[in-house]
């Protein structure tokens, strides 16, 4: 079941009931094209953090089948339990397509991913299929994300609205990733910009 909410109601505190989890460069690991350095495809300045791809880079590992890549895999939580909940400010440029900023990774085969929040032509995308919300290219906005394993769903809020659900789709380990992940129909250069990003949990 896919449910897309296009007048949700603005909750003010998103955080309540949840505990903020510790986030630095200690709970995270960078995931870019394995032969440049991490400097050529990430940059963390005035605690933005900066992530850019070419549709022509190699993947992450030599071989890999996958698409080119510069992304945050937040290693430091993976979690099989629970109602977890990330967070970040978002930073979209004009021209960035074709491409996923962040996924709730994990999933029962033959899917791998959860949940995939891509963009497409300006617009925020549940994989390729549903708009979840529109014109976000050079703005700022509120990315929360709230994935509750056994209730199994996904939740999408922008700017403190929720603007998307899905249904879970199982699997024993997930963890958040967030940046640029190349997709189909991908731009030539990709970019994303995050900030203030926030790790919770749901208190017990």
């Amino acid at each position: 079941m896919h449910v897309i909410v296009t007048h949700g109601e603005l909750t003010n505190d998103l955080a309540l009931g949840f505990t903020r989890l510790p986030f630095n460069s200690n709970y995270y690991i960078n995931h870019k094209p394995y032969n440049l350095p991490l400097e050529e495809r990430y940059s963390f300045i005035n605690e933005v953090h900066k992530l850019w791809v070419f549709s022509t880079d190699e993947p992450l590992s030599r071989g890999s089948p996958t698409l080119p890549r510069s992304e945050l895999f937040i290693n430091g939580y993976m979690y099989s339990t629970g109602i977890w909940q990330f967070e970040a400010h978002v930073f979209v440029p004009h021209g960035t397509t074709g491409v996923s900023v962040m996924q709730v990774f994990g999933s029962d085969p033959p899917h791998t991913t959860t949940l995939m929040i891509r963009v497409y032509d300006g617009n925020l995308y549940y994989y390729k299929r549903n708009v979840i919300f529109r014109n976000i290219y050079n703005k700022w906005f509120r990315l929360n994300v709230i994935h509750d394993v056994e209730g199994n769903n996904v939740k999408v809020y922008i700017n403190g609205v929720l603007r998307f659900k899905a249904n879970g789709r199982g699997g024993t380990t997930h963890y958040f990733k967030c940046g640029v992940y190349a997709q189909d129909r991908a731009s030539f250069y990709m970019e994303s910009r995050l900030k203030n990003i926030k790790i919770f949990k749901k208190c017990n």
